[in-house]
């Protein structure tokens, strides 16, 4: 059984996809997997035991053909997405079978059960949602000397959503006596993080490791994962560290 699965645009939301997705894997059992998506979202789950092929969409409508007959063929197509693009992607798609996630079909509950609720339709399942998970290959060594306080400024939406750097420093000075401290997030949040750093060392903090923008998505994953306890804003990392059951305060 080969499956073609187009992800959601955020590495958060694709999270929330991995209990849908491991009930397509129970519901078949022999499958091939190819992912489909943004660059972030294929990242996160490229290292599924089921994935076998992984492909980045360019934004470029004129090039929506060419990309899904590059694909193959495939027995059933999932999508995620619920975009006007993703609508024209899965006219190019080979399959007999297209299933795509409808956002106003699905209301009032957690995103988790909305994907797996589309899932139990288009498959005329009652599957039941199971644990967030994601896979990955990279181990990272670090000082666990003492246990490890991640601190993530970070979050969806940009400044909107994002508590302050003062703030962040706070709990962290607070916590450094019995936590080392790891400053996490993307190339965005790099002056964030910095701040944050500055202020601690102003505090006379120095047990913390700032790698804002140092990472790829998997040497995040194999960060997050050794974590004691997570201290973040509404973001990807978020989601990442409830796959690994992280204790997390958001």
């Amino acid at each position: 059984m080969k499956i073609v699965i187009e992800l959601p645009s955020w590495i958060g939301d694709t999270v929330m996809t991995t209990p849908a997705i491991d009930n397509i894997v129970c519901h078949f059992n022999k499958i091939e997997i190819t992912i489909i998506g943004s660059f972030l979202p294929v990242e996160t789950l490229k290292h599924h035991p089921n994935v076998v092929k992984t492909k980045v969409l360019t934004k470029n409508y004129k090039s929506l053909y060419k990309f899904a007959k590059s694909l193959g063929q495939f027995d059933i197509y999932f999508s995620f997405r619920s975009s006007f693009r993703s609508r024209i992607l899965k006219l190019f798609i080979s399959s007999n079978n297209k299933y795509q996630f409808k956002r106003n079909k699905y209301l009032n509950y957690h995103q988790v059960e909305k994907y797996n609720d589309f899932i139990n339709d288009s498959l005329n399942a009652n599957l039941i949602a199971g644990k967030l998970k994601v896979h990955y290959n990279l181990s990272k060594s670090l000082d666990k000397s003492m246990p490890i306080v991640g601190i993530n400024p970070g979050a969806s939406y940009g400044e909107a959503k994002r508590w302050y750097p003062k703030e962040f420093a706070k709990v962290a000075s607070k916590l450094s006596s019995c936590y080392n401290i790891l400053i996490i997030g993307g190339p965005n949040e790099e002056d964030i993080a910095k701040d944050i750093e500055n202020l601690l060392v102003n505090k006379g903090v120095f047990n913390y490791q700032n790698l804002a923008g140092k990472t790829s998505i998997e040497e995040l994953l194999g960060y997050i994962s050794n974590l004691d306890l997570f201290i973040t804003g509404d973001s990807g990392p978020m989601h990442l560290a409830a796959s690994f059951q992280i204790p997390t305060i958001s």
